[in-house]
């Protein structure tokens, strides 16, 4: 069985929009935390435990394209080194996850 395991790489916060634009006091995102990992089992359902619907609006599209068959590597687009690989985000542009989505078998 396909999937896609969805790794937490960094979470990042910029001070200075949030200083700026924000209503009130904030900080880096507190539902998800380095090194979390979850399985998509399903191209297009959330990962269970996964805690922001937000997030995974942002990053079910390259789910679905990579357990669909597409890639965004060397074979397809050249913009990973992996093709079952992809380094994606959550929109949140104050707060935002990086993630590693890969296909895995």
């Amino acid at each position: 069985m396909t999937q896609c395991k969805i790794t937490v790489l960094k979470k990042l916060f910029h001070q200075d929009l949030a200083q700026e634009y924000c209503l009130k006091e904030t900080s880096a995102c507190s539902v998800f935390e380095v090194g979390q990992e979850y399985i998509a089992k399903y191209s297009m359902k959330e990962p269970d435990n996964f805690p922001c619907s937000g997030a995974w609006s942002d990053i079910s599209k390259l789910v679905f394209v990579l357990m669909q068959g597409g890639s965004f590597g060397p074979s397809t687009w050249g913009w990973m080194k992996d093709d079952k690989t992809m380094i994606s985000c959550c929109s949140d542009g104050v707060r935002p996850v990086i993630f590693k989505i890969e296909l895995i078998k």
